[in-house]
C-alpha cells in the first residue's frame, strides 16, 4: 500500500507474541497482532510495526461555515476547509455519519489521497473565500492522528487555524502533543453516564479529561446529541452542565436533535420541545447554551 505512515504512540510487546504491538493513542490501548488492526480498524500491525493505513485517505473535503462544525463562539461568519477520513474508535448505534465512520478493515488504496502539503496549500488558497484554516471532522479525526498532526503543523506554519471535531477519546500524551497546534475543538459529550459510554465501547472519564485539558489550551465547545429515552433526562443534563461549569462556565454547550440514523433508524427524532426544556436546565449552570 502506497503512502503508508508509521504510527505514533505504540510499543512492541514481544512477551505476548513475536511482533505484537501495543497502541497507546486512545484508551482502548489495543494489543495488535501481526496483520491485524486495532479497534479503530485503521491502525495496522505490518511486519511487527504499527502503521496508520488511512493516512491521507479522505472521504470528503469541503469549505464549510464554521458554525456547521458546530462552533458557536469561534470565528463566526467565516469558513473553514473541512476534511474527513474513515473509521471511529466508538460504536455509536445512532451514528450520524455511519457511511464513513463505521468503515473498518477497509483497503484505503481506492480512496482519494491528499498529502498534508496539499491540504495546507488548498487551505491557504481559499483564504480569499473567507477560510480561516483546516477542520478535521466528519469521522473521528484522532484515530488518524498522524495525518491530523502533520496537517496541523503545516497549517500553523502557514498562519492558518486548526479545528478538531472529536469524541474526545484520546490518551493524555498524544493530546498534549497536538494541542499546541489546535485553536479550537468541538468535543462530543455523548452522555453524562459511564454506562451509556460503555455501550458505545468508550468511557466518560477519558472524555472529561480531554475537555479539561483542551479547555486550558484552546477554545473548546461541547455538543450533546439528545436521543429520546437515552440521554434526555433533566437530571443528566443538569449534571453535565454543572460539571462543565466547574471546568469553565463560559464553555459553550450545544444540544442537537437526534434524527433516525444507522441502527437507530426506527427511532423517533428528538422534539424541539425537549431540546428547549433541556437548554433551559443547562442555562442554570452555563452562560452559553445553544440548540
Amino acid at each position: 500500500m502506497n503512502n503508508l505512515r508509521k504510527a505514533m504512540f505504540w510499543d512492541k510487546i514481544d512477551k505476548i507474541e513475536d511482533g505484537a504491538a501495543q497502541c497507546s493513542l486512545c484508551p482502548h490501548n489495543c494489543k495488535i497482532m501481526r496483520d491485524s488492526t486495532g479497534f479503530c480498524g485503521i491502525r495496522k500491525n505490518i511486519g511487527g510495526e504499527l502503521y496508520a493505513t488511512s493516512y491521507g485517505r479522505v472521504s470528503s473535503i469541503a469549505l464549510d461555515p464554521v458554525e456547521k462544525k458546530p462552533l458557536s463562539m469561534f470565528c463566526q461568519g467565516r469558513n473553514v476547509l473541512s476534511i474527513g477520513g474513515f473509521g471511529c474508535n466508538f460504536r455509536c448505534p445512532f451514528c450520524q455519519n455511519c457511511a464513513i465512520s463505521m468503515e473498518y478493515g477497509k483497503d484505503f488504496a481506492d480512496a482519494d489521497y491528499i498529502a498534508p502539503e496539499q491540504v495546507a496549500a488548498l487551505a491557504k488558497k481559499t483564504v480569499s473565500s473567507g477560510n480561516i484554516g483546516v477542520a478535521y471532522t466528519y469521522n473521528e479525526p484522532f484515530i488518524g492522528y498522524e495525518f491530523v498532526y502533520d496537517c496541523a503543523e503545516l497549517a500553523r506554519k502557514a498562519g492558518l487555524l486548526n479545528v478538531v471535531v472529536t469524541n474526545g477519546y484520546i490518551n493524555r500524551e498524544p493530546l498534549e502533543k497536538i494541542l499546541p497546534f489546535i485553536d479550537a475543538m468541538n468535543i462530543d459529550a455523548k452522555s453524562f453516564s459511564d454506562d451509556f459510554y460503555k455501550g458505545l465501547r468508550g468511557g466518560l472519564e477519558a472524555v472529561k479529561a480531554t475537555v479539561e485539558s483542551a479547555s486550558k489550551r484552546c477554545h473548546v465547545e461541547v455538543t450533546t446529541l439528545i436521543i429520546p429515552g437515552e440521554n434526555d433526562s433533566d437530571a443528566e443534563i443538569a449534571e453535565l452542565a454543572k460539571w462543565l461549569a466547574s471546568v469553565n462556565p463560559e464553555i459553550p454547550l450545544r444540544l442537537t436533535r437526534f434524527f433516525p440514523r444507522y441502527k437507530y433508524s426506527d427511532r423517533e427524532p428528538a422534539s424541539r420541545d425537549i431540546i428547549c426544556r433541556l437548554a433551559d436546565i443547562a442555562r442554570k449552570h452555563l452562560r452559553n447554551v445553544f440548540y
